[in-house]
C-alpha cells in the first residue's frame, strides 16, 4: 500500500468560506512553500532566496503570479498551446498586488535576492485566487528562513445593501457597490486597491477599518502554521554600517547648499542643483580620503539619507514643502482640449510639472479587446493605455513593451473612469484612451484620470459626470503623521505613503494605496481620504471651467453608426452561406457590422455616405414582397406547373404556368429557363408567406391593358389545372 504525503495544515473561516493553509506536500525544496485553498480554488505560493555576490544597492524582490489554463479545465489558445511568453495584464496586475504589501515588510538591510511565485492550480467561479495568493505569499515567507515582518492577510470587501461583505463571490460582486482589496498586518493597513460605485470617502475608510478587523483570523492561521513548521530566520548583521565621522564631514560640507537646492520649486533645476552639489562633495572627499577608498562607497547612501532628512524635517517643522506649498494646497492646474485635429478627442492636463496628453478614439464592436481568462473568454469595450516615455523625466532609455508600472497605472485610471461611461445600448462604440505622459513630477496616473476624462468629453462621449484623481502622501516621525495633498515625485520617493483617490463630486470610483512603513493607523486613513475629497473638488471645478459637459456631436472623423433591425428569420439571409453576403458587404463598404440574434444590426462606417450604402445593402435582405409591386427576379427552378423566381434575396415566389404569358403555354421551358431574369408582379401573399407571381400581368400592363389582381390570385381548378379566373378572354390569347 502506497504511503500518503505528510502535510501540515491550519485553517480559519473568512466570510462564508473556510481557508486552509497547507505545507509539506508540494515544492519542498523552496525556502517556503504553502498551498492555500478556499472552495475549489487552490493556489501554490513559493518563496526562495539566494545571496548576492555584491550589494545591488536595492532589494531585489521579484513576484510572479501565473494562471494555468488547466486550473479551470481549459486548453490555452494560440499555436503553441501552452502558457508561455509575456504574462497577461491580469497576471501582471496580481503580481503587483502581491508585491506591494510584502515589499515594505523586509528589513532595509536585507539585500539577498528573493523570488515569490504564485501558481493557480485550480479555480472555481466563486473564490478569486488573487486575495488568496496575497495571504499565501505571506505564509510562505513567514514559515521560511527569509527575514519578513509579517504575516499579512489579504481580503476582498464588498458593500451590499449598506452592509460590508468579506470575500464575496463573483455573483455577489455584481450586486456590490464596492470591490476593495485590503492587505494588512495586525497593526495597520499596508495596501489598498479597488473600485467603488460613487461611495463617499467615509464609507471607503469604514470598509478598510472593517476589513482589517475581519482578516485577523487569517493572520492567526499563518502564525499557527509557523509554530508548527517554521524555519529559523536568517540572522542579519544588526550593526549598522555607519561612519559617523564621514556623515558629519558630509553634513558640514553639504547641508546649506543641499537645503538651498531642495528649496528650488522647478524639478529639473532642482535636480541639476542637487547633481552639482553631490558632484562637488564627492570630488572633495575623493581627495580627502584618497588613501581610504572603501569609505567613499558610503557617500551616495549618506547623501541620500541627508536629502531625505532635510526634506522631511522642513515639512515637519515649518509645514512647508519643497515647492513652497502648505500641506493641503493643490498645484496650479492648466488644461486644454481639442489639441489634435484628426483625433476623435484630445486633452492636455497639467498639475504643476506633471502633464499628460490624453487621446480618445472611438471604434466599432470589432475593436473590442478579447480576453482569455480562467473563467472563460470575455471582451472589453473600454481600454485605457498609459505610456511613460523616458523623455518625460529627462532620461534616455530603450523603448520596450509596457512595464508592470505602466500596466498598473493604466488599469487604475481605467477603473476610475469606467463607472461614468455610457452603456453599450446608449453608446455602441468601443472606446480607447491613450495617455502619453509628457512631464512627470508626481502622480501622473491621476493626471491621466483627469486628462482622460477631458478627452472623452472632447470626443462627445456622453459620460455621466467628470472624474478627477489626486495622490496623497505621508510624513511620519515618531507618533506624528502629516498627510500631504498632491505629492511631488520627491515627496513620493522620500515620504512614507502614496495614496491615490479618484472620483466625482458625488463619491469615489477608484483607490490605490502603497506605504513604505509597516502600517498606518485608521485615523490617518480617515484624514487622508477626507483631505483627498477636498482636493478632488478643486480639480473638478477646474475641469468644469475647461469643458462643462461632453460635446453634443462626435468628431467628423469618428466612425458613423446606426442601428437597424431585421426580422429574425432574415438574419441567415443577411449573413449568407458561410458568411458570403456579410463578407461581400464589408468588403465593398469597409464598414464594420455587428449582428445579434434578436435581429439588431449595428453598423459602423467611415462616412455618412458609406453608412447609408451599407444600410441599404443590408436592408435588401429584409424586404418584404408588396402586393401589386413589380420585381425583376431570377428563375431558380423549373417545375411542370410553373417557375420558381427569386424576387428578393432569400424570397421566392411561384409563377404558375397560367401566369407566364398572355397566350396559352403548354410547357414552362418553352418560355423561361433557369437563370433567366424576368419581370413579375406579386399577385398574392399567403398567410404562411407563400408568394404568387404573374409575368402575364406585367406584359398586359406594358401593352396598356388592365390586369385585375383581385381576380388573379392562383386557385387550383379541377384535376390540378388552374382556373381561367383572372385570365383575359380567349379571343386575345
Amino acid at each position: 500500500m502506497a504511503n500518503k504525503f505528510k502535510t501540515i495544515q491550519t485553517s480559519t473561516t473568512a466570510g462564508d468560506n473556510e481557508i486552509v493553509f497547507e505545507t509539506g506536500k508540494l515544492a519542498n525544496q523552496a525556502d517556503g512553500s504553502v498551498v492555500v485553498r478556499a472552495g475549489d480554488t487552490v493556489v501554490l505560493v513559493t518563496a526562495v532566496t539566494q545571496a548576492m555576490q555584491h550589494d545591488p544597492g536595492y532589494f531585489p524582490l521579484v513576484v510572479n503570479y501565473q494562471e494555468m489554463s488547466y486550473a479551470s479545465g481549459r486548453i490555452p489558445g494560440g499555436y503553441f498551446k501552452r502558457e508561455i511568453g509575456r504574462p497577461s495584464d491580469r497576471e501582471t496586475l496580481v503580481s503587483r498586488l502581491i508585491d506591494r504589501p510584502i515589499r515594505p515588510l523586509f528589513p532595509g538591510e536585507f539585500r539577498d535576492e528573493v523570488q515569490v511565485i504564485a501558481t493557480v492550480l485550480s479555480a472555481d467561479s466563486e473564490n478569486d485566487p488573487d486575495v488568496l495568493a496575497i495571504s499565501a505569499a505571506s505564509a510562505a515567507l513567514h514559515i521560511s528562513k527569509i527575514p519578513f515582518s509579517g504575516p499579512i492577510a489579504g481580503a476582498r470587501i464588498g458593500y451590499i445593501d449598506e452592509q460590508f461583505v468579506l470575500n464575496p463571490s463573483e455573483k455577489l460582486l455584481e450586486q456590490s457597490d464596492l470591490n476593495l482589496i485590503v492587505a494588512a498586518t495586525r497593526d495597520g493597513v499596508v495596501m489598498v486597491e479597488g473600485i467603488t460605485d460613487f461611495l463617499p470617502e467615509k464609507i471607503i475608510a469604514d470598509a478598510i477599518n472593517w476589513g482589517q478587523e475581519k482578516i485577523i483570523p487569517i493572520i492567526e492561521a499563518q502564525e499557527k502554521l509557523r509554530e508548527l513548521c517554521g524555519k529559523e530566520k536568517i540572522i542579519l548583521n544588526v550593526e549598522p554600517d555607519t561612519d559617523p565621522e564621514l556623515e558629519k564631514i558630509i553634513s558640514d560640507l553639504t547641508s546649506d547648499e543641499l537645503s538651498k537646492a531642495l528649496s528650488i520649486p522647478d524639478k529639473m533645476e532642482r535636480k541639476e542643483a542637487k547633481k552639482l552639489c553631490f558632484s562637488r562633495v564627492k570630488e572633495d572627499l575623493s581627495t580627502q580620503f584618497s588613501e581610504e577608498p572603501d569609505r567613499l562607497d558610503k557617500v551616495g547612501k549618506i547623501l541620500e539619507e541627508l536629502e531625505k532628512s532635510i526634506v522631511r524635517e522642513k515639512i515637519l517643522q515649518t509645514r512647508t514643502r519643497i515647492d513652497g506649498r502648505d500641506l493641503t494646497t493643490v498645484r496650479p492646474l492648466t488644461m486644454e482640449i481639442g489639441l489634435l485635429p484628426r483625433t476623435h478627442g484630445s486633452a492636455l492636463f497639467a498639475r504643476g510639472e506633471t502633464k499628460s496628453l490624453c487621446v480618445a478614439t472611438l471604434g466599432s464592436s470589432s475593436d473590442e479587446q478579447r480576453i482569455e481568462t480562467l473563467t472563460g473568454d470575455s471582451t472589453k469595450r473600454f481600454m485605457l493605455h498609459y505610456n511613460f516615455p523616458p523623455y518625460c523625466v529627462g532620461e534616455v532609455k530603450f523603448l520596450r513593451g509596457p512595464s508592470r508600472r505602466e500596466i498598473g497605472h493604466g488599469m487604475l485610471a481605467e477603473r476610475a473612469i469606467t463607472p461614468v461611461l455610457p452603456s453599450a445600448e446608449e453608446f455602441p462604440f468601443t472606446i480607447r484612451i491613450v495617455s502619453e505622459v509628457m512631464e512627470s513630477n508626481g502622480s501622473s496616473s491621476m493626471a491621466t484620470v483627469c486628462g482622460g476624462t477631458l478627452s472623452l468629453m472632447d470626443a462627445g462621449v456622453p459620460i455621466k459626470e467628470p472624474v478627477a484623481g489626486i495622490a496623497m502622501g505621508l510624513i511620519k516621525e515618531g507618533d506624528e503623521y502629516l498627510v500631504l495633498t498632491d505629492i511631488l515625485g520627491d515627496e513620493d520617493h522620500l515620504g512614507d505613503m502614496d495614496f491615490k483617490i479618484a472620483g466625482t463630486y458625488g463619491g469615489v470610483t477608484a483607490v490605490q494605496m502603497d506605504i513604505k512603513i509597516p502600517g498606518i493607523p485608521m485615523d490617518v486613513m480617515y484624514k487622508a481620504l477626507e483631505q483627498a475629497g477636498e482636493a478632488k473638488k478643486v480639480i473638478l471645478d477646474g475641469m468644469k471651467e475647461t469643458i462643462a459637459e461632453p460635446r453634443s456631436e462626435l468628431s467628423q472623423y469618428a466612425p458613423k453608426t446606426e442601428v437597424v433591425y431585421v426580422d429574425t428569420d432574415k438574419i441567415k439571409d443577411v449573413i449568407g452561406p458561410s458568411g458570403k453576403n456579410i463578407k461581400a458587404i464589408t468588403a465593398e463598404t469597409g464598414s464594420s457590422i455587428d449582428i445579434e440574434d434578436t435581429g439588431k444590426i449595428t453598423i459602423f462606417s467611415a462616412t455618412h455616405e458609406i453608412l447609408e450604402k451599407t444600410k441599404e445593402m443590408i436592408m435588401v435582405f429584409n424586404q418584404k414582397p408588396e402586393l401589386g409591386k413589380d420585381y425583376l427576379g431570377e428563375v431558380k427552378r423549373i417545375l411542370d406547373f410553373g417557375a420558381v423566381v427569386e424576387i428578393l434575396p432569400g424570397v421566392d415566389g411561384l409563377v404558375h404556368i397560367s401566369q407566364l404569358d398572355t397566350k396559352r403555354i403548354d410547357k414552362v421551358g418553352d418560355v423561361v429557363k433557369i437563370g433567366d431574369q424576368i419581370k413579375v408582379k406579386v399577385i398574392e401573399v399567403g398567410d404562411r408567406g407563400k408568394i404568387r407571381l404573374s409575368r402575364m400581368a406585367v406584359i398586359m400592363e406594358e401593352n396598356g391593358e388592365k390586369f385585375d389582381i383581385d381576380s388573379a390570385a392562383f386557385k387550383p381548378g379541377p384535376k390540378g389545372r388552374s382556373s381561367d379566373k383572372g385570365r383575359p378572354p380567349r379571343g386575345r390569347r
